[in-house]
């Protein structure tokens, strides 16, 4: 288990990622007091099998639908990067905006998705945004001569605490969201362009995966992460 943090962030590499991975742990820690910020890296532009629709149509629904979710458990901020969906590089352009991120929200707990897979195969943006995280609170947001341009801005470098991955293989840190599960689930039906075979199987899904980490974590209902401390 883990302590709740009073500041959170969460890195995303589409809309409903942030959900799917973590959003009964966010849900929980808002109500007992974190702060939590979203930042969303790309638009979700790609995401639909429907000819009729457009990238830039999508683009808009899905902004739409992410801010509705996040404000289904009480997220302070979402920070829209705006990249296409399936365009994140690990450049230091990308880098720099999470480093920037970090520096201006101050989070003790940074969430991304475990970049490093073997049994399954990992969408490109899973990958990316993971690694570029990684690197980006550790050693980049710390160090003072990183990013220099960030003090012209009052951004002073920042120490995360401990970084928690979503979507891994080799989970060592459960959270409880018996509580929550259903806010999760809620937060997850306001992706409407992304919910397929309606609200029941959406809940039956959510639910399902849940009850089967509970049962390693000894509860109804978990959500489990690999964690990365780092030296304060």
């Amino acid at each position: 288990m883990i302590d709740r943090p009073d500041r959170a962030m969460v890195v995303i590499p589409h809309p409903d990622d942030g959900e799917g991975g973590c959003g009964g742990t966010i849900a929980k820690w808002i109500e007992e007091g974190t702060e939590v910020v979203y930042v969303l890296c790309t638009n979700g532009d790609k995401g639909t099998s429907d000819p009729e629709m457009t990238s830039e149509r999508l683009a808009e629904i899905r902004e739409v639908e992410q801010a509705n979710a996040a404000e289904t458990l009480g997220v302070k901020e979402v920070v829209y990067l705006r990249y296409p969906d399936g365009a994140l590089e690990d450049t230091t352009e990308f880098r720099g905006l999470i480093v920037r991120a970090v520096r201006k929200h101050r989070p003790d707990v940074v969430f991304c998705t475990d970049p490093h897979r073997q049994t399954f195969y990992l969408h490109r943006d899973h990958r990316i945004s993971g690694q570029v995280t990684l690197d980006a609170v550790f050693p980049y947001a710390r160090d003072i001569l990183h990013y220099p341009e960030h003090r012209m801005e009052g951004l002073e470098p920042h120490k995360v605490g401990d970084l928690l991955m979503w979507g891994t293989e080799d989970p060592d840190t459960f959270v409880d969201i018996t509580d929550t599960i259903g806010l999760k689930i809620d937060a997850l039906k306001k992706h409407v362009s992304q919910v397929s075979g309606g609200d029941r199987d959406v809940a039956d899904f959510v639910k399902a995966r849940a009850q089967t980490i509970g049962h390693r974590a000894e509860v109804p209902y978990a959500e489990a992460f690999r964690r990365i401390q780092f030296r304060r």
